[in-house]
């Protein structure tokens, strides 16, 4: 998701699925480029696929995003239990005696 261009497919994507040529019709990157952004998100299970016609439809996987967003929360928390055991060591280390 560190990728301008990934994250754009998943926000447009968010929005409703939609073939390849529709995301390259949005993105300023090539079709072919497009396509290797997809197989890379395909690969972490964010996004899945299905043939509409001649057409290859891709879509969120509501179970790939839920499980970056359980990671995420994870790594939050840890963030902001860190933040919170050095604040308190801080206001501790500030109330000690010299």
């Amino acid at each position: 998701m560190g990728d301008r261009s990934r994250l754009a497919i998943v926000e447009r994507l968010s929005v409703s699925p939609c073939a390849v040529g529709e995301l390259a019709e949005v993105l300023p990157v090539t079709r072919p480029a497009v396509s290797q952004h997809l197989k890379v998100l395909k690969d972490a299970g964010l996004v899945s696929d299905a043939t509409e016609g001649t057409r290859r439809i891709y879509r969120l996987n509501p179970a790939g995003v839920a499980a970056l967003r359980d990671q995420l929360d994870t790594f939050w928390s840890r963030a902001l239990a860190g933040y919170a055991a050095t604040a308190n060591e801080q206001s501790d280390n500030d109330q000690e005696p010299s």
